[in-house]
């Protein structure tokens, strides 16, 4: 169990104005939506969402490096809880030629709009409980998608992840270490349920019994 940042360069590549964020549409009523996780989340104005989820190739260096530090193999399974439109499922199949890859999202758009080349692999379903038996994957990943939840469902959703790993972890949420970065996340977010320090996200580590790696995304 370690931390190890897959994610931040990429996360550090968009700029975000973070006052216009609350200032040009209502925030609310952008959560709302947002919270739908339906095409106004994904392929709508950004004010809502992603303002248009395309594939362009940006996730093929954390498969790359995810492979890598690993150890993955053709023939090694691969989940991603909280798969989106599967873009980074289907860079694992091209960084690792033969790796099995499953995805789970609880956005019905997002799997019907996924990237045509991992669709068939995803389904639809909740983190808190995941439709495989125990010890299934090789590596089970989940970047920035728990902290979309309530405490109770994060706690299980943790221990789902545990549970149908055979060997390797990772997980990615959003997180503060000031006020300043709190009220950045605050007003960027528009999912987000769970607001912990870090400190606070090992300690639910250390509750659920999750044994596998971690980083962090801060606004800054």
């Amino acid at each position: 169990m370690a931390y190890i940042d897959f994610i931040s360069p990429l996360h550090k590549r968009t700029s975000r104005d973070y006052l216009a964020r609350v200032n040009e549409f209502p925030k609310a009523e952008a959560a709302k939506l947002a919270r739908q996780f339906g095409r106004d989340y994904w392929d709508g104005d950004r004010k809502v969402g992603y303002g248009g989820m395309r594939y362009d190739g940006r996730w093929r260096v954390v498969a790359e490096n995810m492979v890598k530090h690993y150890g993955l193999k053709p023939g090694d399974r691969v989940l991603d809880v909280g798969c989106g439109k599967g873009f980074l499922l289907y860079e694992f199949t091209q960084a690792c030629p033969g790796i099995e890859v499953a995805g789970l999202d609880i956005s019905e758009y997002a799997i019907q709009n996924a990237k045509e080349e991992v669709r068939p692999f995803l389904r639809v379903g909740h983190a808190n409980h995941l439709p495989w038996p125990a010890q299934t994957f090789d590596l089970v990943i989940s970047i920035t998608t728990l902290h979309n939840l309530q405490c109770f469902d994060l706690d299980q959703s943790l221990r789902e992840i545990q549970r149908v790993s055979r060997r390797h972890k990772y997980v990615v949420v959003e997180s503060y270490r000031n006020e300043e970065e709190k009220a950045n996340l605050l007003y960027w977010q528009l999912t987000c349920e769970s607001f912990y320090r870090p400190e606070a996200w090992e300690w639910w580590f250390q509750r659920t019994g999750y044994t596998g790696d971690w980083s962090f995304i801060y606004f800054e």
